[in-house]
């Protein structure tokens, strides 16, 4: 995917919706590739399709991997609150033709999946880190 090719892209989306941060798709577009190789790994190194909770769950574990506890800071400045709004920045992509679909993929594939504060916020409260040190 080439870079410029891209940004137009998130600027065209950006006329229609301009909730979620630039940012934000370009984060998404690291998560996705972070994603895909995860899978690709566990599936003796070949490429498959990931779902949206798959891809809702690397976007998150990437976003704790590079941001640390300014994760949470981070999703509320580009627009994000809950895992739908990362279903909705893919389809926006998919509209764009940037990203692929399957016709299984469904927005809702995206809603409810973990509560975004906790998930960005509870693994650095001081229990959490207890825990992980003792247990």
């Amino acid at each position: 995917m080439q870079p410029a090719k891209f940004e137009h892209a998130i600027e065209s989306i950006l006329r229609r919706d301009s909730r979620f941060d630039p940012q934000a798709y370009l984060f998404l577009k690291d998560a996705l590739d972070f994603t895909l190789k995860r899978a690709a790994e566990a599936n003796s190194g070949r490429a498959r399709h990931v779902t949206g909770s798959e891809l809702v769950a690397g976007f998150r574990d990437l976003a704790l991997q590079e941001f640390g506890p300014m994760a949470s800071t981070l999703m509320q400045e580009w627009g994000l609150g809950e895992t739908r709004h990362i279903g909705e920045m893919v389809f926006h992509l998919i509209d764009e033709q940037m990203f692929g679909k399957q016709d299984s993929d469904r927005i809702e594939d995206f809603e409810n999946l973990f509560d975004f504060r906790r998930a960005f916020e509870d693994p650095f409260t001081p229990r959490a880190r207890l825990e992980a040190r003792f247990f």
